[in-house]
């Protein structure tokens, strides 16, 4: 279980922000249910091309 980091000034969380938080909490890839999620037919698939990276802003020097 992850622990709730409380940082200086912060007020205390109540017992419903704790609660939110612990059922909020990450997942394994095993408890998550994909189950709505339709499956991509090959032709889907075959249309996906790779993620390209994104070009860097260059700075002008004035």
């Amino acid at each position: 279980m992850s622990s709730i980091r409380i940082y200086k000034g912060m007020p205390p969380l109540s017992e419903e922000q704790i609660r939110r938080l612990e059922e909020n909490k990450p997942k394994s890839d095993d408890e998550i249910d994909f189950s709505d999620i339709p499956r991509l037919t090959k032709e889907e698939l075959a249309k996906f091309k790779p993620a390209r990276l994104r070009r860097q802003k260059q700075s002008i020097a004035s």
